[in-house]
């Protein structure tokens, strides 16, 4: 907090030596300058509230449009108080136009301390409600300030001295003070958790604006301490500005050059807005033309957009044949599932190999073998995954592990397990017709319980599917002859009755202290 504090404390110190010596605090009255840098300054604030504005309507957000009402607030009594300037609109000085800064910047920081609260989502919806409610009392109070001050009447029918004025000016830096120091405050504490531009200059603009009204209330009249606080409105001002010009060269969108300050649900919507539009574009469902017009997206944010889907397809094509289709859908449609950690779940799975591969290996060159493997997983794994929704869980050189039920509901996992087991004998023998020296596929089926999840480290990762019901598959696999489909007892009693099964009776497996009790699947 202190380096916030001790830059922005200079004005105030600044001001402190100018009342301290007099001889400082030089007379300067110039009419021109005094009018065209007030109603700049106006402008500027107008221009920064329209804009802000427009963005808190696009978006539903309070925060942005609580911000706006101030930004607009004192620009409208800003640009009163250019009127006062003798000799230029008016011929002589109006009180109500002179005293019209402080009491716009007052009213302003009623909403300044209002945006800096953390509304919740039915809070902000009643606030953007009430939206055209508030712009009304707002431009109410500028229009019925002006017309009284044009209509002379008392207690603003005469230029007021510094000494009655000083009484008013007091009370009015009362009201403000402490409002503005709390939203300069809850900004910086905004900055702390988005560290981004657009906070910062809005906490700094607020508590310039809070030093402003010291200044306003404590300077004298056409000196350098009343000059002071013409300034530090016009830095305040001028910071936004330039920030948002900043944002909008980065990010080519005025919504989105405010996207630091919306409210914690407005920025979660805008995330899931984009991710949406995202997704959309990276499964081609839409085109840049159709979110400019539905989504009211800017040209840049859907070029921008369209660009990342394109890069997006291009990661896809190339990661994609590395994990199976239905893990990629689950971590699409649910993105806490990458996580380290898993579940335990009813399965079945299946191991098969090629029996004899290591021999075949010895005999062939390694293209050989290569081209022998593509060509038993182009027609197999087809069969495992698209036509039975198997998961594959990992290959292991002429091995290969697939898990059903893992990451959606597969009631009958047992039965698709072993269709999926004889599918792939039946491709792996079409595929071998007219190679008899190629290795035959071995499969084995188990049923049971196992803990499904993500194993590794969070730089690298798998998933898997672990415990004594993986083991137990790999070790039918072992019993099985080429050809061959051997399954457990767990999983022969959960198939349907259709199926044949001619029992091996028990059999001793590596790992397991008793002995297994095996079946081959003979068909249906």
């Amino acid at each position: 907090m202190a380096r916030w504090l001790i830059p922005l404390s200079i004005p105030l110190a600044g001001l402190a030596l100018l009342l301290g010596e007099p001889r400082l605090d030089v007379h300067w009255e110039h009419h021109p300058a005094h009018f065209w840098l007030v109603l700049i300054t106006a402008l500027l604030n107008v221009v920064l509230g329209y804009l802000s504005g427009e963005a808190a309507r696009r978006l539903d957000d309070a925060r942005l449009f609580l911000v706006s009402l101030a930004f607009v607030t004192s620009a409208g009594f800003l640009a009163l108080h250019a009127l006062a300037t003798p000799g230029v609109l008016l011929e002589k000085k109006n009180a109500g136009f002179i005293v019209a800064t402080p009491v716009g910047l007052a009213i302003a920081s009623i909403f300044a301390a209002a945006s800096a609260l953390d509304l919740s989502p039915s809070g902000s919806a009643a606030v953007m409600r009430r939206q055209w409610l508030l712009r009304g009392i707002v431009f109410g109070l500028l229009g019925a300030w002006g017309i009284y001050s044009l209509s002379n009447l008392a207690p603003l029918d005469r230029a007021l001295t510094e000494e009655e004025a000083h009484g008013p000016l007091y009370a009015l830096a009362v009201i403000g003070l402490p409002l503005y120091a709390f939203a300069a405050v809850r900004y910086v504490q905004l900055y702390r958790r988005r560290p981004a531009p657009m906070p910062a200059a809005v906490a700094a603009a607020f508590t310039l604006l809070a030093e402003a009204m010291v200044v306003i209330a404590f300077g004298h009249n056409w000196h350098a301490s009343w000059w002071e606080w013409h300034v530090l409105m016009t830095v305040a001002f001028g910071l936004v500005a330039f920030v948002a010009r900043q944002e909008y060269r980065r990010r080519r969108s005025a919504a989105a050059m405010f996207k630091d300050l919306y409210l914690e649900h407005t920025a979660e919507l805008i995330d899931r807005r984009y991710a949406s539009a995202l997704s959309d574009l990276t499964d081609e469902k839409t085109d840049t033309r159709t979110l400019r017009e539905r989504e009211h997206f800017s040209e840049e944010e859907a070029r921008l957009l369209k660009q990342a889907a394109g890069e997006l397809r291009r990661l896809d094509e190339l990661f994609s044949p590395y994990l199976s289709p239905q893990l990629m859908t689950r971590l699409r449609e649910q993105p806490g599932a990458g996580e380290l950690g898993g579940e335990e779940r009813e399965v079945s799975v299946l191991f098969a190999d090629l029996q004899g591969f290591t021999a075949f290996s010895e005999r062939s060159t390694p293209p050989e073998v290569v081209a022998m493997l593509n060509a038993y997983w182009a027609v197999t794994v087809p069969v495992v995954v698209r036509e039975h929704g198997g998961l594959i869980e990992r290959f292991a050189g002429d091995a290969v592990m697939v898990v059903f039920n893992a990451t959606g509901e597969q009631p009958d996992h047992a039965r698709r397990a072993v269709e999926a087991a004889l599918g792939m004998q039946r491709a792996a023998e079409a595929a071998r017709h007219g190679r008899p020296d190629w290795p035959r596929f071995r499969a084995g089926v188990n049923t049971g319980t196992a803990v499904v999840g993500n194993v590794g480290t969070e730089e690298q990762r798998s998933f898997a599917a672990i415990g004594d019901t993986t083991n137990v598959a790999a070790r039918l696999q072992t019993i099985a002859e080429p050809g061959q489909v051997v399954v457990s007892a767990a999983t022969s009693s959960a198939l349907p009755e259709e199926y044949e099964l001619d029992g091996l009776g028990p059999r001793n497996v590596k790992g397991r202290d008793g002995p297994v009790e095996a079946y081959v699947v003979l068909g249906r």
